[in-house]
């Protein structure tokens, strides 16, 4: 096993800021990343993941602040001397050369002897099962064996810190699916400090133990999945990480009164306007109210329906507010038609309340 020492895989990244011209790619990021952690960087296009990852390497322009790998400061070294592992998004494996030779090619450029590099090429495409083709070409793999050998070629040299930039983004669903799995238990196997990156949140939901949530240049979030999702910190978190509803108001005397709509009795004590977060699988629909001392009852009139296999997704006209609301499909039942009266049942525990 090609394992790391646990105290030399840490980052710490201290106030750091990237500029391309008069643009701000990267404003004032803070961040630490424990040893043998997954760590993903989650955002659209555009919100500076990538350009974070970059600085990290060294791959790119030279940004301020500090980076730090276990305790060394890296800013202003060239990537090759940091000792990080970058997969890139292309894969970028020599066409030319086999697959032995394109995972022995760090250990050649790195004057590893000739009797260790056999050894050590071997235990890399164990790692990722693809011994028995060694003596092929890239070309005649599939996408999903290409991305196991430029995660072999990678690990090979035992890189302080391994660097994902979107990986998974030339592979159909499927395979997805099954190599985050394959890359995750590459990760724990090795014991390797690891970061994402995505723009797919599925993918950093189920393979990140903590993951940062940037927009703008600027890490709005950081936390464990569940919590991020669960306990969002602004409208932005809280749309991005799954579908919410989010509904303007203000919050007055202990209730929160919806702009131009209803009013819920809220369990807070701020006089201030707020954002009420609902995720449409926590609301129920019931044909006519129900008696729940647990849960509000608010009428509203089905706007349309869309069948998503195992849920269907409904718009709901609420006093004059649409909401969704997701139901779980089970074979026979039936889809409600537009127009149909329904109401909504909101759990209190399920409220959320935002600046």
């Amino acid at each position: 096993m090609m394992s790391q020492d646990n105290q030399t895989s840490a980052i710490s990244i201290k106030n750091l800021g990237l500029s391309f011209g008069k643009t701000e790619v990267l404003k004032g990021v803070n961040l630490d990343i424990k040893a043998g952690e997954f760590f993903s960087f989650l955002g659209p296009s555009g919100s500076g993941k990538s350009t974070l990852l970059r600085a990290i390497s060294g791959f790119g322009p030279t940004p301020t602040g500090s980076i730090k790998i276990g305790g060394e400061e890296v800013i202003g070294l060239p990537a090759w001397q940091r000792n990080v592992g970058m997969v890139f998004q292309s894969y970028a494996l020599w066409p030319h050369m086999s697959v032995r030779k394109n995972v022995a090619f760090g250990l050649e450029e790195r004057k590893v002897p000739k009797t260790e590099i056999a050894g050590r090429v071997d235990e890399a495409l164990d790692l990722v099962a693809l011994k028995h083709l060694a003596d092929r070409s890239p070309g005649q793999l599939s996408g999903g064996q290409q991305q196991r050998i430029a995660l072999a070629r990678t690990v090979v040299v035992k890189p302080r810190v391994l660097l994902l930039d979107e990986p998974l983004s030339n592979l159909d669903a499927n395979l997805r699916v099954q190599m985050r799995r394959d890359i995750l238990a590459l990760q724990r196997s090795l014991d390797l400090t690891t970061i994402f990156v995505t723009h797919d949140q599925e993918e950093a939901n189920t393979i990140s133990d903590r993951m940062a949530v940037l927009d703008a240049g600027i890490i709005q979030q950081i936390g464990t999945p569940v919590a991020l999702y669960d306990q969002p910190v602004n409208r932005f978190v809280a749309s991005f990480l799954g579908t919410a509803n989010i509904i303007k108001g203000k919050v007055s005397n202990g209730n929160f009164e919806a702009e131009h709509g209803f009013t819920l009795a809220v369990d807070s004590k701020d006089n201030a306007e707020k954002n009420l977060i609902l995720r449409p699988q926590s609301l129920t629909l019931y044909p006519s109210p129900v008696e729940n001392t647990k849960a509000y009852q608010l009428k509203g009139i089905i706007e349309y329906s869309e069948f998503l296999g195992d849920s269907v997704r409904y718009a709901v006209m609420v006093s004059g507010h649409s909401v969704l609301v997701d139901t779980s499909h089970h074979r026979g039942s039936d889809i409600l038609q537009k127009g149909s009266a329904v109401w909504v049942s909101i759990p209190k525990d399920q409220i959320l309340l935002l600046d």
